[in-house]
């Protein structure tokens, strides 16, 4: 058996909208990994519902995220739908990058992991402990105290803040 380095990983999630956990997240595979392509699901239908923001917008939000802070050396951002395991493939990467908060997080991911190894045995799943700083921040808390007139200006980066101000308001 061969070892090949993985240089390409994908960092996907529906991103709705992008906090500073998932910038986090990218920005720690972008330190491990030369390449990270950022997918954007299509809707992954959490808990029985859609997102509150368009595709183009999530997109839209996490490119302007990245850019607003220097993060765009090695760093693609792309919508997806459909298998992430078939996406992986199309792209030529070698991993899936995810971040986990709580035990929560970690039954879900890894029985995403079981699923994607099963699907595609070459297919490393990686995990990226959240940074104490950010282990709370969820894009639905966010979504939460937005629509509510709270402020979100710690939880998401400038751009993204504004973006729920204008959607809420």
């Amino acid at each position: 058996m061969t070892s090949e380095l993985c240089t390409h990983v994908v960092v996907p999630g529906t991103f709705d909208p992008v906090t500073l956990g998932h910038m986090d997240v990218i920005r720690r595979a972008r330190k491990l990994f030369p390449q990270v392509t950022v997918a954007v699901a299509e809707s992954r239908r959490k808990n029985g519902t859609g997102t509150e923001f368009t595709l183009e917008e999530r997109v839209d939000m996490l490119k302007g995220a990245l850019r607003d802070n220097g993060m765009t050396d090695g760093i693609e951002v792309v919508p997806f739908c459909g298998l992430l395991v078939e996406f992986c493939k199309e792209r030529g990467a070698g991993g899936v990058v995810k971040g986990l908060r709580a035990t929560t997080d970690f039954e879900y991911e890894l029985q995403q992991a079981d699923l994607n190894t099963y699907m595609a045995p070459d297919l490393e799943s990686i995990f990226v402990m959240s940074s104490p700083k950010y282990g709370y921040v969820s894009s639905s808390i966010v979504r939460e105290i937005a629509a509510m007139g709270g402020d979100v200006d710690f939880l998401v980066p400038p751009n993204v803040a504004e973006r729920l101000r204008a959607h809420y308001a």
